[in-house]
């Protein structure tokens, strides 16, 4: 009997592929699966090995802004859940968002088997109601929910397809550091003022540099390569960014979507990482990484400007001796 599995993150790239090591593990056992995806993360989605399917939903109770609940936007949904008829859900999440809002509308379109992980109540909205502790690496716990749902692990690290486009011409062949100084929210980066210092001494220290962006975030990358580093600032899609990322010999990146980008294609990652966030769950696994940054700073006094060059080109140094 044919089985057809939902398995659904609603939020960023980043996020999305963190979920792949479950995906994996559901690819394994089910004929089909369809990820549920929202717009930041579909095109993540489409990168993640296992997956038929790639369904957009955006969801009103995830983002700081996010899009007024409509009965349109929900109806919809439940039309189109409704035709594909999965025979099961999985709904990753992360540790401060809930799955019964999404749970809620899977029932609606009469999904017959859901599992999520929650500490709230779920009553009939949920199956399997998976618990775990809330120290463990996000892409562990969003594997051990597709284990407590009946599919064992097909593996813990992150992976992308294999059919990424070359990127010779862009990045002028191998042998590079990538510095990718943006984020979405500017409590998780440096400034460019020093992300232009930082990549300023990468070339000094000896080492090509090339520094990815966004199509938005162009005048930032100019900034930071400031004539000295290769600038593909909105040079590639999230594929072609995976594919620079493939061919580096590390990464520089704050806690964003390219550092776990870089972990699926298995670069090392040196990880400025802001303490918006718990590094023990969010930081580059399953890589060669160093984490740099005071991770007892109070959120929004993350003081990553404060990294000096040293400490950035040393830890560049140790995680590319790691991977050798």
């Amino acid at each position: 009997m044919s089985r057809h599995v939902l398995v659904a993150r609603l939020d960023s790239a980043g996020d999305v592929l963190l979920a792949g090591p479950a995906v994996r593990a559901v690819a394994r056992v089910a004929d089909t699966v369809t990820f549920l995806a929202g717009p930041r993360g579909s095109s993540a989605a489409a990168l993640l090995p296992g997956i038929d399917r790639v369904l957009q939903f955006e969801a009103p109770w995830l983002d700081a802004d996010p899009p007024p609940l409509t009965h349109a936007s929900v109806r919809a949904l439940i039309e189109c859940l409704r035709m594909l008829a999965p025979d099961e859900a999985i709904i990753s999440t992360s540790q401060h968002q809930s799955p019964l809002p999404l749970a809620l509308i899977l029932r609606m379109a009469g999904v017959p088997r859901i599992s999520a992980i929650t500490t709230d109540e779920a009553g009939s909205l949920l199956d399997v109601r998976h618990r775990v502790k809330d120290d463990m690496p996000e892409q562990i716990r969003a594997l051990s929910l597709a284990v407590a749902a009946g599919y064992p692990p097909a593996g813990h690290r992150l992976r992308v397809r294999d059919d990424l486009p070359e990127v010779d011409e862009l990045t002028g062949g191998p042998g590079y550091v990538v510095l990718h100084p943006g984020a979405t929210e500017p409590s998780r980066r440096m400034s460019a003022t020093r992300s232009r210092q930082v990549a300023a001494a990468l070339v000094d220290a000896g080492h090509r540099v090339v520094v990815t962006g966004s199509a938005a975030e162009r005048a930032l990358t100019d900034a930071v390569a400031d004539g000295h580093a290769r600038d593909l600032g909105g040079a590639t899609d999230l594929a072609g960014l995976a594919a620079v990322l493939r061919d580096a010999d590390a990464v520089v990146a704050p806690n964003t979507g390219a550092a776990p980008l870089a972990a699926a294609v298995a670069t090392p990652v040196v990880s400025l990482f802001a303490p918006v966030v718990p590094a023990r769950r969010w930081a580059p696994y399953g890589v060669p990484t160093v984490v740099l940054g005071d991770q007892s700073a109070p959120c929004g006094r993350h003081g990553l400007d404060a990294i000096p060059d040293f400490a950035i080109v040393s830890a560049t140094e140790q995680v590319l001796r790691a991977a050798d």
